[in-house]
């Protein structure tokens, strides 16, 4: 049995909030997660793109940066990875052996076994202690209070990127419930970047900060300016606290790209003017460009007919393009995305959903974007059936097309692509892994 598959093993457990068992598990590891400068990043969208910048940013400028997120789109190992490369099957497998051996060392002493998260949050603290990451970006992976990422005691920033509702069963129906929960990573006299704009979250992060001794940069209000807009490439300049950030050219296009890189841009900013790190303007620029999320508004088929990327207007038709818009911000944020480069269009979208998403909330962003759409099922046992899906939309006076996976999703909008500009995959983040897996190594190819 592979490190996967004996990693997969605990999520028979399922998945339980709370620092307890995680505690015991590093205690016996030796607390490698006491030795990491941490980054610490929470939020419901947007906390994997400003992970990625961070990543990107901070590597460019010399630094050894261990990057930990969830999940993963195509491959286990990306949710660890280290000086810009995934985690090596050996050390995973390696690592993943040291962790287990802890577990059962729980288990025998009658304690409760750690779920799946927490084995490999544990594995991703051993490995980047023992590898030697100069800085490590940690995503949360739910929530905030109870997530095993939140045993970091001592953190180098603590960061907030959105509150907006999901996972209300978890985290609380109200936004001022949700925020407690992602208010939780916010430690005793440790940086808090938020970029929360709404004011009954924002109210809750002000006052734990406040209790935390924790100085609050609320960025929410602060503006930029995007230019050079293309599906591409984006051009984005911002003031952060009096630091001119001119003419950033970001690859992850979006008005909330933007926000999302004011959120990285002011983290660095605050570190920077605590001398806890150095930055080269010219070398963060460079690694802000590298940036990209896989699976978010990310070009899979298509390019500029000049070679270049400078007209948004004039590319390769259709385009294919994938986007995780598993919540509504996510699914409003694509709808507005779409508007902003293909306004006028023929779109075809490509969707399927996990039954315990906003999914009525959801359609109602897809369906302004196109009625044409079909629809599947993603890979997973939370997933919510086509024919359910198909009832939804029909309510809403859509007649979508069928398919039963993920590969017949794609060959259907394969063969439909001449009636379209663009192909837009979008919804569950499992069925993006897959659909880009297939379009990477099929399209266009015959199969």
């Amino acid at each position: 049995m592979n490190a996967i598959e004996k990693i997969h093993q605990f999520n028979r457990f399922g998945s339980r909030l709370g620092l307890e068992r995680m505690t015991v598990l590093l205690e016996k590891l030796g607390n490698p997660h006491e030795d990491l400068d941490v980054i610490h990043v929470a939020g419901t969208n947007g906390k994997g793109s400003v992970c990625k910048y961070l990543e990107e940013g901070l590597s460019a400028c010399g630094y050894k940066v261990g990057l930990y997120t969830s999940p993963f789109i195509e491959e286990f190992n990306e949710r660890i990875c280290l000086g810009g490369e995934n985690i090596s099957n050996e050390d995973l497998q390696s690592f993943t052996e040291r962790v287990l051996k802890a577990s059962d060392e729980m288990v025998a002493e009658g304690l409760d076994s750690p779920t799946e998260f927490e084995v490999v949050t544990a594995i991703a603290f051993l490995y980047f202690k023992e590898k030697g990451a100069d800085i490590t970006v940690l995503e949360v992976g739910l929530g905030g209070s109870g997530d095993s990422t939140n045993v970091v005691k001592k953190p180098l920033a603590c960061a907030i990127t959105s509150i907006a509702f999901d996972h209300m069963d978890r985290l609380g129906n109200t936004l001022a419930e949700i925020a407690v929960n992602k208010a939780g990573i916010i430690k005793e006299g440790v940086p808090v970047i938020s970029n929360v704009p709404e004011r009954e979250a924002a109210v809750v992060i002000a006052g734990t900060a406040y209790e935390k001794n924790s100085k609050l940069y609320d960025i929410s209000k602060n503006k930029f300016m995007i230019f050079d807009e293309t599906p591409f490439s984006q051009k984005v300049s911002m003031d952060i606290y009096g630091t001119d950030y001119s003419d950033v050219e970001i690859s992850m296009t979006g008005k909330h790209q933007g926000e999302n890189l004011k959120t990285a841009l002011a983290i660095i900013e605050v570190l920077r003017k605590e001398r806890k790190i150095k930055v080269e303007r010219s070398k963060l620029y460079e690694g802000l460009k590298q940036a990209v999320q896989p699976g978010r508004f990310e070009v899979l088929v298509g390019k500029s007919v000049s070679g270049g990327e400078a007209d948004a207007g004039q590319y390769e038709r259709p385009m294919v393009i994938i986007d995780g818009a598993h919540n509504e911000a996510g699914a409003c944020a694509l709808r507005e995305t779409v508007s902003r480069y293909f306004e006028g269009q023929r779109v075809l979208l490509v969707t399927g959903m996990l039954a315990d998403k906003q999914v009525d909330d959801i359609l109602k962003h897809f369906t302004a974007i196109t009625d044409k759409m079909i629809i599947t099922e993603p890979d997973n046992p939370r997933k919510l059936s086509v024919d359910r899906l198909g009832k939804i939309l029909n309510k809403m006076g859509i007649e979508p097309v069928k398919a039963k996976d993920a590969r017949e999703g794609v060959k259907l909008a394969e063969s439909m692509q001449g009636e379209y500009d663009l192909i837009l995959f979008a919804g569950s983040l499992y069925l993006i892994g897959d659909v880009r897996r297939i379009v990477r190594n099929e399209w266009g190819k015959g199969n």
